[in-house]
């Protein structure tokens, strides 16, 4: 019997008579080092490092290089004062990088939202929920 039947009236909050919409289509970004030709380009590729949820190496005008987990990226009117922040994969300081100073990007780390993941997290739930369990913790896998 759906929701809807037996005078039961949809609300909000009712999560077990929401909509359930498919999420965005996720780009499979591992393993892409994007061509940095243009301020553009770059500009695109920082956005998408900024969404991507593993690490990335900065590769800087100078030759170092720099891996971590982009989690800030702001955006001036031009290359010299906008930058990126990262954590490094070392653990070192956070560091700022203008984008002015990167020659290089590549998506280095594994993306911890590709996969099957959260489908199969989401059918661990319906399976639990079906079987009449109340109270339902599901816990998320162990990280390597």
């Amino acid at each position: 019997m759906s929701g809807r039947e037996a005078g039961h009236t949809p609300t909000e909050s009712d999560p077990d008579t929401l909509e359930v919409a498919p999420g965005a289509a996720r780009e499979k970004l591992e393993g892409w080092v994007p061509d940095l030709a243009t301020p553009e380009e770059l500009r695109t590729a920082l956005e998408r490092a900024f969404d991507y949820r593993g690490d990335v190496q900065i590769t800087r005008k100078d030759g170092t290089k720099i891996e971590g987990y982009v989690f800030d990226r702001r955006r001036g009117r031009g290359l010299a004062d906008s930058l990126v922040r990262l954590l490094p994969k070392d653990g070192g300081p956070k560091l700022a990088i203008a984008y002015g100073e990167i020659a290089a990007l590549a998506f280095t780390g594994r993306d911890m939202a590709a996969g099957k993941s959260w489908e199969a997290w989401v059918q661990h739930y319906w399976e639990k929920k079906t079987a009449g369990e109340s109270d339902i913790s599901l816990q998320p896998e162990k990280l390597e």
